[in-house]
């Protein structure tokens, strides 16, 4: 990344991350290649019942850009994408012990009415790029995801963007961004390679997936 581009570095008044959620955090970033490169990345993409919903996921430190704003929690680094920062400020990641336990973002914001999950356009889903698509998420990559108790479903074709819903284990769950665009997209780019985006417009807040979940001060 070039030196005029580097994410600014902040103390935690955007992002704390507590005891707990840093070591459960820790130790999934120790299963994942080259670790010490990575870190915690947390998004808005949205909100849905009066809260924000987000994407947690891990991705290389040197991808952050300029305007990103990076908090340090002891051993990690916490990117916040621009967009989100305002969004997320004085919020923090905990752990909760309800029912099986999961990460909770803690934050003082509140979505404004106006702003709520992405959704769909109307689109195809008859298209010979629908069907392909169709197929082999059938044939593909819901029997690989299975395993994990998710599921991916073509939700419509708009053009050469594919919009899908997640369902199952990867619905709520903080690492679906990652199931996404290392998995799913790169399967489905790979064997189509006319699409050009692929765009999640599920609706994480209502997953019971507890390895993440959404919470409100």
């Amino acid at each position: 990344m070039p030196d005029d581009a580097v994410a600014t570095e902040i103390a935690s008044d955007v992002l704390t991350v507590t005891p707990p959620a840093l070591q459960v955090v820790l130790d999934a970033r120790s299963a994942e290649d080259d670790s010490d490169a990575l870190a915690l990345w947390v998004e808005v993409t949205g909100a849905s019942a009066g809260t924000y919903t987000y994407d947690i996921y891990f991705q290389p430190l040197s991808d952050a850009a300029a305007r990103d704003e990076v908090v340090r929690n002891g051993e990690l680094a916490v990117v916040v994408p621009a967009k989100s920062v305002a969004r997320v400020r004085g919020a923090r990641l905990d752990w909760s012990d309800e029912g099986e336990g999961g990460l909770v973002i803690i934050n003082p914001n509140t979505p404004p009415a106006s702003e709520g999950s992405t959704v769909a356009p109307p689109g195809d889903t008859t298209s010979d790029l629908a069907r392909r698509v169709m197929a082999l998420l059938d044939e593909q990559i819901n029997p690989s995801i299975a395993g994990h108790g998710g599921r991916a479903d073509l939700v419509s074709v708009d053009g050469d963007v594919v919009y899908l819903r997640l369902s199952g284990g990867c619905q709520g769950c903080g690492m679906a961004s990652v199931t996404l665009s290392q998995g799913i997209e790169v399967a489905l780019r790979d064997e189509i390679p006319e699409i050009t985006q692929v765009v999640d417009v599920t609706d994480h807040a209502g997953g019971s997936n507890p390895y993440f979940q959404s919470a409100k001060k």
